[in-house]
Parts: structure tokens; sequence; C-alpha cells
């Protein structure tokens, strides 16, 4: 099993899951974090660190989310690795409760 970043993140881009990973699985795009699943440990850090409950292991990933397992695996092969918390898009808190943002993500 690895662990997930799905559809909240989108726009939002909180980093505080990046700090505590022991294995620096994460990837950052321009608005969005994606786990590496050959990299990520499962050592369930990160989960509980996300703000707007983003991060899910894979088998407790919901049905309409599971798409964003091949997108992080897909993702995480071209961005590079973040290890350091970063702030915020200045716009993230408007973001965190919109459905339907995979159209806004950017590659």
């Amino acid at each position: 099993m690895t662990f997930v970043v799905t559809e909240s993140c989108i726009k939002c881009k909180y980093t505080d899951c990046v700090e505590v990973c022991p294995v620096d699985c994460f990837h950052a795009g321009p608005n969005f974090l994606v786990i590496d699943p050959d990299e990520c440990i499962d050592c369930t850090l990160c989960e509980p660190e996300c703000p707007v409950n983003a991060i899910y292991g894979e088998d407790d990933l919901p049905a309409d989310q599971q798409h964003f397992i091949q997108l992080n695996a897909e993702l995480a092969k071209g961005w590079p690795v973040i290890t350091e918390m970063e702030d915020a898009p200045p716009d993230a808190k408007e973001w965190e409760t919109v459905p339907d943002k995979l159209q806004y993500l950017e590659r």
C-alpha cells in the first residue's frame, strides 16, 4: 500500500505533510503535491498533517478519487522532490472546499 494525494490538494498545496516524511517521497508541481508510490514506505505520518484531508492510504481512497493513484505515480516522475514546508498559495483558503478541482491542475 502507498499513500495518495487527492483532488483536495489542488490549488491549496499545503506543504505541512512534506516535513514529516522520512523518505522524501513528495513531489511538487505548480499547484499540487503528489506522493511517489515507489518511495512511500506507508509510515502514515503525512496523512494527519494535511489540513484539507487530501492524503489517503490507497486502501482507504474514496471511489471517486481512485484515478489519483495513477496520477500521483505519473506526476512524481517529472516533478521535483520537496522536503521543506513552503508557504501555501495566497488564495489557498478560498479553494479548500471547492469540489471538482481536477480541471485546475497545472502540470
